[in-house]
């Protein structure tokens, strides 16, 4: 008996065009529905829908062994043992697959699911969560910032998976990735479906022609609409041009939290065997060139103390030896020599030292000291190098430079700008999706990034490193072309509650933002707006919308393309509180100086003049004295006046960067954040 399961089985979806046009979707749907055969009529599902088996036919067919009922039409790597193309051969003992998805789809729990069945940990092993996110920024954040490698073995099959952030700033890091593996597990959640980051990561992958199993996490929410995000799943295949082979994609359902899995999403097994099985059926091997001449592309780079600069990547052809002289190659014309002198692979989740790697394995390389990510280690004698890493460029830049308020010095140990240009262009070594450029001065920098996150982890690393420094406001970058100024748009999607809907709307419609699509969200009684906006007018949106909706909306964006410049945009409406002189806060100004606004300080902090303490009422700046005392007289009082002070604001390094403006700057020392007026430019009136 044939089974209709998460994969479209063998029956053609589409025309047998590789490429399709994403404008007529509807008339593939009816292709689709039209080429169906006899028997896809019986088992009738849309958009690889395993979710439509009947239950009757699931049970009858839970006999089978469950590695005949999984079907795969992209290159089942099982019937390919010596498949050969030209001089290239597969390896079927390794899979290289990378977790990608939307930020909070759950790759990370996932991951964790898969080490703690893979038996990576011992039973009574004490194992926090999130494993995979072991920087301490990664953690308080609750978002993946950098990939990480780890491995399982599943039935004599070693699986390399790389975790790949979800945020779009770190867009880079997965671009690097995708070069390492030969599949990707497409985590998309049960109620949202897929998101602008899944789009990112779907059309990268696809553009490398890489397999993809699609796995709809989180299937044991309460809203959980499995049909709806595996047709939206489809849809997106077919408007990002998949080839028939790539649209016939292995659906699996999955709880992350719980380690279950199964291809319906009614009948879950107690463990991950159907995705695992699923990863070594559908997703083939490296294919690789045993005999020829060393290749290896060194995608990611780490640093440690004692054994200097480690690069990982994956072995194209050939085989690295411990000791062996390589060749680094930039280009053809650019080579240089060096020594492995220590080489590891990833078992489970340590690094192992090994003395030789074969072509296809993923392994990390010491003693090369000045290799760089994109360059290739070669046959020291006939080596030829891969083509090299190319990544987006960045969209947003800000201005680095030192710190000139009278309260340099006072907690920070790297404070100079030789300090400060040194850690910048270190950060060039590994993040590809970064540029640095010196500013107008010897002590300014300008940096640029994929969106203001990616920049502002840079500077909380700094931060906690002990450095001292001051950043401008995100500005955009900008292009002429024919003569034409033209700036980034993206595309914002914005889930928010019904009874907010007006005031969100409203605010993305001040800012520029054109809606081009609107739909209701699972039984939540939850919308679901889509915009496509300048990334100017992004630009303190976050903290606007949270505001507007009571902290119910949740915002995602991704960038879409350059556009048309749209015109002028008013982020800010109200001007700041600015402090008179130096000293230190008091009770007695605070009283009066509140009625003026939301204060950003309460009383007893040390506040230097031009410092922002607080957000005016009305347009315009206004200087506040907030360090003035009660005068002392020697007329006694019957009754001391009790001070009741509002809560002050507690502003983070993200919505600080948010709130400034062209003539104010964020002051970053390792124990405070502050904001002051930038002295270089003229006062605004009030």
């Amino acid at each position: 008996m044939e089974m209709a399961i998460g994969s479209h089985s063998h029956t053609r979806i589409l025309p047998s065009t590789s490429s399709i046009s994403s404008k007529n979707i509807g008339a593939k749907r009816r292709n689709f529905v039209n080429n169906f055969s006899i028997s896809g009529l019986r088992r009738e599902f849309f958009g690889c829908n395993s979710s439509l088996v009947s239950k009757s036919s699931f049970n009858n067919s839970s006999r089978i062994p469950f590695r005949n009922s999984v079907r795969c039409s992209v290159s089942p790597a099982a019937d390919t043992t010596t498949e050969k193309k030209g001089q290239l051969m597969r390896r079927n003992d390794i899979r290289n697959i990378a977790i990608v998805a939307h930020v909070d789809h759950g790759k990370t729990t996932l991951v964790d699911s898969m080490l703690k069945q893979a038996k990576v940990f011992r039973d009574n092993q004490f194992v926090q969560e999130r494993i995979m996110d072991s920087n301490d920024l990664e953690r308080e954040r609750g978002i993946t910032i950098l990939s990480k490698n780890t491995s399982i073995t599943y039935n004599d099959t070693k699986i390399n998976i790389i975790d790949t952030p979800g945020h779009s700033d770190f867009g880079g890091e997965v671009e690097r990735i995708l070069n390492m593996v030969e599949g990707v597990l497409l985590v998309v959640d049960s109620v949202e479906g897929p998101m602008p980051q899944t789009r990112f990561v779907l059309k990268k992958a696809l553009e490398f022609g890489h397999a993809v199993v699609v796995v709809v996490n989180k299937i044991d929410r309460p809203s959980a609409r499995p049909q709806y995000v595996v047709n939206s799943t489809f849809e997106l295949f077919i408007e990002l041009n998949a080839s028939d082979e790539q649209c016939d994609f292995q659906v699996i359902y999955a709880s992350g939290i719980k380690g279950m899995a199964g291809l319906s999403h009614e009948n879950l097994a107690k463990d991950l065997g159907p995705l695992f099985e699923s990863i070594i059926r559908c997703i083939p091997g490296p294919r690789i060139e045993k005999d020829g001449a060393l290749q290896m592309l060194a995608t990611n780079i780490e640093y440690e103390e004692h054994k200097g600069r480690i690069a990982i990547g994956r072995l194209h052809a050939g085989a690295l030896r411990k000791g062996m002289d390589v060749k680094i190659c930039t280009s053809e014309d650019e080579c240089r020599y060096a020594r492995v002198s220590e080489l590891f692979v990833y078992e489970k989740f340590f690094r192992v030292p090994v003395e030789t790697v074969e072509a296809g394995d993923i392994c990390a390389v010491c003693g090369i000291d000045d290799i760089q990510i994109g360059e290739t280690i070669a046959d020291k004698i006939s080596g030829k190098p891969l083509p090299s890493i190319k990544v987006e460029e960045p969209t947003v830049r800000m201005s680095f430079s030192i710190n000139t308020s009278p309260f340099v010095g006072r907690e920070g140990k790297y404070v100079t700008g030789r300090n400060l240009r040194d850690r910048l262009y270190r950060e060039l070594e590994r993040n590809l999706a970064m540029k640095v450029e010196d500013g107008e001065t010897s002590d300014t920098f300008i940096i640029s990034g994929r969106g203001t996150l990616h920049i502002t982890i840079l500077i909380e690393n700094m931060r906690r490193e002990g450095f001292e420094f001051m950043v401008g406001p995100p500005k955009v970058i900008n292009k002429k072309v024919d003569d034409k100024l033209q700036e980034p748009y993206e595309i914002a999607t914005v889930e928010v509650p019904e009874e907010y809907m007006g005031p969100v709307v409203e605010l993305l419609g001040k800012r520029r933002g054109q809606m081009f699509d609107m739909q209701g969200l699972g039984s939540e009684g939850t919308n679901l707006v889509k915009y496509k906006i300048p990334t100017r007018g992004l630009l303190g949106l976050r903290n606007s919308i949270l505001t507007a909706s009571r902290g119910t909306a949740i915002l995602n964006t991704i960038f879409d393309g350059y556009g048309p410049w749209a015109g002028d945009i008013s982020t800010r409406d109200q001007g700041s509180l600015v402090a008179f002189e130096d000293g230190t806060t008091t009770s007695y100004a605070l009283s009066s100086s509140q009625e003026r606004g939301q204060m950003f300080i309460g009383p007893g902090v040390d506040v230097y003049k031009g410092q922002i303490i607080g957000i005016h009422q009305r347009p315009g700046d206004l200087s506040l004295n907030v360090c003035k005392k009660k005068a002392a007289t020697n007329i006694r009082s019957n009754k001391e006046q009790t001070v009741v002070l509002d809560t002050p604001l507690d502003y983070s390094l993200d919505d600080c960067i948010e709130y400034i403006q062209e003539d104010e700057l964020v002051e970053i020392t390792p124990k405070s954040i502050r904001m002051c007026k930038n002295p270089k430019m003229g006062k605004k009136a009030r």
